[in-house]
């Protein structure tokens, strides 16, 4: 009975190996685990070289408006020093550019408030779009198939890529204030 038992052996390793073969070669074409990375995204806008600039630039921009409205604060404050000195009639009739002036700070307070929002928004979406490129381009050059924006309930440290994107904007950032 044993001779039986060879030929069979025989056959399951003429079985077997191509089985095996075909496992191998499966398993070498297996796709790679899927890499995730994870994007603070408030830090980003925190932080951002790009978002920094847009801040200081439109500080620039409103600084003389800004300038202006504190100096007739100032003044407005000086008038109702003065008032509480003087006598009823001349303090009534300082009253009345008391309140004109007041009018006119509230007027170009809220003016200025309503440019300088809509000089933010723009700056914010240029900076986003610049943010959401570098993104993307890190995602594709460090081979990552997702990356999710905060907020999240957990990332772990080991998935956050907010300070690798963050040193990216700013060598791009210094490529282009180099002339």
């Amino acid at each position: 009975m044993r001779q039986p038992a060879q030929p069979a052996r025989r056959m399951l390793a003429l079985l077997l190996v191509p089985l095996f073969a075909l496992a191998g070669a499966a398993s070498a074409q297996a796709p790679a685990p899927t890499r995730i990375g994870y994007v603070d995204m408030k830090r980003l806008l925190d932080n951002a070289p790009q978002v920094v600039a847009g801040r200081r630039k439109l500080e620039r921009e409103f600084a003389t408006r800004d300038a202006a409205l504190k100096a007739d604060e100032q003044r407005l404050a000086e008038l109702h020093r003065k008032q509480a000195t003087l006598a009823k009639d001349e303090a009534d009739a300082l009253q009345r550019e008391i309140d004109a002036l007041d009018r006119s700070i509230k007027r170009s307070r809220d003016a200025m408030r309503a440019e300088l929002k809509t000089r933010s928004d723009q700056e914010l979406d240029r900076s986003w779009r610049e943010i959401n490129e570098a993104v993307v381009e890190f995602a594709r050059d460090q081979g990552y198939d997702l990356i999710v924006p905060s907020p999240v309930v957990y990332a772990s440290p080991r998935v956050d890529i907010t300070d690798r994107i963050l040193e990216r904007l700013r060598r791009e950032g210094a490529r282009g204030a180099t002339p």
